[in-house]
């Protein structure tokens, strides 16, 4: 593995979060690596490692009104830091980190201080269900849960085909349209409430560890105790440049790997490799490059010019295609030593198509810099 100890002491880091990379990167060595085949060949999900990284404070950095800095870019060098193993698990990250920023985002100081505060420490896990949200509310799909006003809050009704960090004892972000046509809202549901059923339908070829679940909600009643926002026009601008650049953090740990695996192929394979394309030099200064555009982007999460939000989609756009761009070369270095079962290699192609494919995926970030031309 390449050596990245130089990421967290940048310029802008502080000593407190050069602290935190430190403590997960020991952690990730110490407690994912060793399961990272499991993980993969098995869909083992890391539980007590993802507690851990709560406990060590992981998910608790890019949160406003609890971290003093609101620092997005430490949630990011965390979830990169153990990415540097495993992009099943660095996206479990996400997804935890996701659900948090949700909750400190909206303007429900009881949510925050009750449910949010568990999950900030890694006691409460969970996910984000704004995968069909996000991709209706760009024209891409519908929205597939409905909810109907009642005394106290809503009762809501619908299926989600993929939901992952989800467990018996979880909680997920979601939001359903209400019986208003063009009105949505957004809660935090339990997934041990009445009427909600998960459901492990599919085998992926890769983050089968993520716990990654179809949910069914029926008639599952959401009180008003449970709302972030209602309606949620104003909090989607308000929170989506962080739910999007938070996932910059799966890409830069997996490209840090790719690069390492290029560069240990040096001794036994330089004299061929040095004719491939892509070599690691190059790569690690694209991602220098990356690294640093995020670190810009990630000061001002909130920040509401158009030209901020267009920043942001190029910067995630180019961080997909660079994780799918380094897999493949770290494959082609490798050869046929990348190319049995069990080898990082192979596996790391398989995850890099993830980065690229999950909301946003590439297909959509580029429609959506299309939309903002015209």
């Amino acid at each position: 593995m390449l050596d990245t100890s130089v990421t967290a002491t940048r310029s802008g880091a502080t000593g407190a979060s050069t602290d935190l990379i430190a403590a997960v990167r020991a952690l990730a060595s110490r407690e994912l690596a060793p399961l990272v085949r499991q993980i993969d060949a098995e869909g083992l999900y890391p539980e007590a490692v993802m507690r851990a990284l709560g406990a060590a404070g992981a998910y608790a950095q890019h949160l406003p009104g609890l971290s003093p800095r609101l620092d997005l870019r430490a949630a990011i060098d965390a979830m990169a830091a153990a990415g540097e193993h495993c992009l099943s698990t660095s996206f479990c990250i996400w997804c935890q980190d996701a659900l948090a920023w949700y909750i400190f985002a909206s303007a429900n100081d009881g949510l925050k201080a009750s449910l949010g505060r568990r999950v900030a420490a890694g006691e409460a896990l969970g996910g984000t269900a704004l995968s069909n949200p996000m991709k209706t509310f760009f024209g891409i799909e519908t929205i597939r849960l409905k909810g109907q006003r009642v005394d106290g809050g809503y009762v809501v009704r619908g299926a989600l085909p993929f939901v992952s960090n989800l467990g018996a004892d979880h909680h997920f972000g979601a939001v359903f349209e209400t019986e208003t046509p063009g009105r949505y809202a957004m809660a935090v549901v339990p997934c041990a409430a009445d009427g909600v059923t998960l459901a492990a339908n599919t085998k992926f070829v890769a983050l089968d560890g993520t716990r990654t679940f179809a949910v069914q909600l029926r008639d599952v009643l959401i009180p008003h105790t449970q709302l972030i926002a209602d309606p949620v026009d104003d909090y989607i601008k308000r929170i989506r440049a962080g739910f999007v650049l938070l996932q910059a953090g799966m890409a830069i740990g997996l490209i840090r790997d790719c690069i390492g695996l290029m560069a240990q192929m040096k001794g036994p394979l330089g004299h061929v490799n040095k004719y491939l394309d892509l070599q690691p030099e190059a790569l690690a200064e694209k991602l220098d490059a990356i690294e640093r555009t995020v670190a810009r982007l990630a000061a001002t999460p909130f920040e509401r010019d158009p030209a901020y939000w267009r920043a942001v989609i190029e910067a995630r756009l180019l961080a997909g295609e660079t994780s799918v761009a380094a897999a493949h070369g770290a494959m082609l270095h490798c050869g046929a030593r990348g190319y049995v079962a069990g080898a990082t290699a192979q596996r790391r192609l398989r995850e890099a198509y993830f980065v690229a494919i999950v909301t946003p995926a590439t297909k959509q970030l580029r429609k959506m810099l299309a939309d903002m031309a015209h």
